[in-house]
């Protein structure tokens, strides 16, 4: 691991959704459903779902990071979204890969909060500066985070496919 960055290896990933999830459980918090951030949170969103039991998963696409440390001014929260009448009574359990800024899981916290009964955060990582203090962390940094789905490019050119 280097001094510049924190490396995040699958099989360390695996740890973290069990590990995230068992605090979850000690924590007496039973969400209805998990609210996974796109992309980032896809997968902590999955692993979650299965180690606490919840068949009801959803996501919501965010964008923000348009590169390595590159970002829009605001977060956009990209259609589709969720219908809030979906939501309505739920505890929501909302995944992201790191609360970096803390602004996407701000505004889909947001986008939730009237909604729902209760919504709580989990992440990979949390930095120190994040507006939003996530309620389940497997770790904390302030380094740069490689995570193993995003460190390499893309097998294909995403300029040819006109994204």
């Amino acid at each position: 691991m280097s001094d510049e960055h924190e490396v995040l290896t699958y099989d360390a990933f695996g740890t973290a959704c069990r590990e995230l999830a068992q605090a979850v459980a000690d924590d007496g918090y039973r969400p209805d459903m998990v609210l996974a951030i796109a992309r980032g949170g896809l997968g902590l969103g999955m692993g979650l779902g299965y180690a606490l039991a919840v068949k009801n998963l959803s996501v919501v696409n965010v964008e923000f990071y348009t590169g390595i440390d590159e970002r829009l001014d605001v977060p956009i929260m990209l259609p589709p979204t969720p219908a809030v009448v979906d939501l309505s009574g739920l505890r929501i359990l909302i995944a992201d890969d790191v609360a970096d800024t803390g602004r996407t899981l701000e505004i889909v916290h947001e986008f939730v909060a009237d909604h729902v009964a209760e919504a709580r955060t989990a992440v990979i990582y949390a930095k120190p500066h994040s507006v939003i203090k996530p309620d389940y962390v497997w770790r904390r940094t302030a380094r740069w985070i490689d995570f193993p789905w995003s460190v390499l490019p893309p097998v294909v050119d995403p300029d040819a496919l006109g994204h």
